[in-house]
């Protein structure tokens, strides 16, 4: 009985250990007028993904739905008509989102409970360039392609295994929900 264990345990290490990690590379609306179906780009050409406002007909922007391969989840506006603190649920995990200052769209605090990053507006002055204000978990830099135009983004994820696709999602959506227009 112990040899088998030891050859089993043996084995275990000789299979490659896979990761879950999803690498992020661009966000873009999926049509040309509208901002209520976005479409999620990964390093993996093969997996596509997409954010869609939930009540399309209603116009109204407080809930919306994603899917990224297997993972799903749903973002609402924690209190109706209050976008300052917003939430996340999917995958066994909720992520908060709130502006750091009132009234002040250029800052966020993300958490999940365990972790807490920071995405501001590299700009003062324009929503055209985001990235985290620390690099303790790698960088994540989310850019236009075309200044002033937030129908396409892309996106630079070099963030470690910590942190996971739920709570990178909520960094895109808070990038296209707050620089694209409303109407």
């Amino acid at each position: 009985m112990n040899l088998s264990k030891s050859i089993l345990i043996f084995l275990l290490f000789l299979i490659p250990i896979s990761s879950n990690a999803q690498y992020l590379t661009g966000i873009g609306s999926r049509w040309s007028d509208a901002f209520m179906e976005w479409i999620i780009y990964t390093e993996d050409q093969e997996l596509e993904g997409d954010l869609t406002l939930r009540w399309q007909l209603n116009g109204d922007w407080s809930e919306w739905d994603y899917r990224l391969g297997e993972e799903i989840g749903s973002i609402k506006m924690k209190w109706k008509d209050n976008p300052s603190q917003w939430e996340l649920r999917g995958g066994n995990e909720i992520v908060t989102m709130h502006m750091v200052w009132p009234n002040d769209i250029r800052e966020w605090r993300l958490t999940n409970n365990s972790i807490t990053i920071t995405l501001k507006s590299r700009w003062g002055n324009n929503l055209n360039e985001w990235q985290l204000k620390s690099e303790k978990y790698g960088r994540f830099d989310i850019a236009a392609n075309w200044e002033n135009d937030p129908r396409e983004w892309n996106v630079w994820d070099d963030l470690d295994e910590k942190i996971s696709v739920h709570m990178k999602i909520a960094i895109l959506f808070l990038v296209t929900y707050h620089s694209s227009p409303k109407d």
